[in-house]
């Protein structure tokens, strides 16, 4: 296909080309695609819909799981029905600590028990922490079996998570993990989810960055305007804009802001973004509004060898 055209198939995927300049793989690599493997909506017999958030990223030889939905059985069931193999991941991105985007992650760990996984950092968090061990005040008056560790603490103190043994690194600052693969890292200062870290993925593609989103808990304007600090253009937004429940007027000036001030090119929302918020991203993006309902596929370039 020549560079910029778009394919669309309702009844099984949406398929997004974004540009010729794709980076080159392996014979036996996956094509640049995004997989929806867990969410609430879609039209596949086979796939069980459950509210959560799961997506595999295939891009530049990489697999990349993103958020693992809200139940084992149901991503298990859901994996096996699209051909994933959650064996093969390179690593694993857990956006943000909620439920319905890391319940799965039994199932991940059962197939593949040492996956790097990229998780928020946050203090006593359930993917584990750590503090220093001066983060108390002292009495050095109190007599020693009185006193933490006997007035002794370790330099660092290191807390458990809810998986022990699972092999996870911890961010709290944006940056590259891998070639053209970004984590932004920001923090929600919204209520009910204040000073919530969430974790959204940002592709840098010859076409524009390629964002995908669990819940855009710490807002969507401003996980664009960090993906727009790595590439101004922004091709691609797809996952979850934490729509659910806001007022039309409001959703109306988030659609405007992305359509016309962000500039985004493509919109591909599901999960969190909620019914009224589809009907008004799609009268706004038209043609460039993307289907994304279980099981469908974002194609991440338009050529691969």
């Amino acid at each position: 296909m020549t560079s910029g055209m778009l394919a669309i198939s309702w009844s099984t995927s949406s398929l997004l080309m974004l540009g010729a300049a794709a980076p080159t793989l392996s014979r036996n690599a996956p094509p640049p695609q995004i997989t929806i493997l867990y969410d609430a909506f879609g039209n596949l017999p086979d796939m069980q819909k459950d509210w959560g958030y799961a997506a595999l990223i295939e891009y530049g030889g990489k697999r990349i799981l993103f958020d693992t939905g809200n139940n084992p059985d149901i991503l298990e069931k859901n994996a096996k029905a699209r051909h994933v193999d959650l064996a093969r991941l390179d690593f694993l991105v857990m956006s943000h600590r909620h439920g319905d985007h890391m319940g799965g992650l039994a199932y991940v760990l059962k197939q593949n028990p040492t996956v790097k996984i990229y998780a928020p950092k946050e203090g006593f968090g359930v993917y584990g922490s750590d503090l220093p061990g001066s983060f108390y005040r002292r009495d050095p008056s109190l007599p020693s079996d009185q006193r933490y560790f006997s007035g002794a603490p370790p330099e660092i103190m290191r807390f458990g998570s809810a998986w022990p043994g699972a092999n996870f690194q911890l961010v709290d600052k944006t940056g590259e993990i891998a070639p053209d693969v970004h984590l932004i890292s920001l923090v929600s200062d919204k209520p009910g989810t204040l000073e919530l870290r969430e974790l959204s993925l940002a592709i840098n593609t010859p076409d524009g960055v390629v964002m995908v989103v669990g819940c855009s808990h710490p807002g969507i304007d401003k996980i664009v305007d960090a993906g727009r600090a790595i590439n101004p253009r922004v091709r691609l937004i797809a996952g979850g804009l934490h729509l659910v429940v806001t007022s039309d007027p409001d959703i109306e000036r988030l659609v405007a802001a992305l359509h016309d001030d962000f500039k985004v090119e493509y919109i591909a929302p599901g999960h969190c973004t909620g019914e009224p918020a589809f009907a008004a991203l799609k009268r706004v993006f038209g043609d460039h509004y993307l289907y994304a309902g279980l099981g469908s596929r974002l194609s991440v370039s338009s050529s691969h060898n």
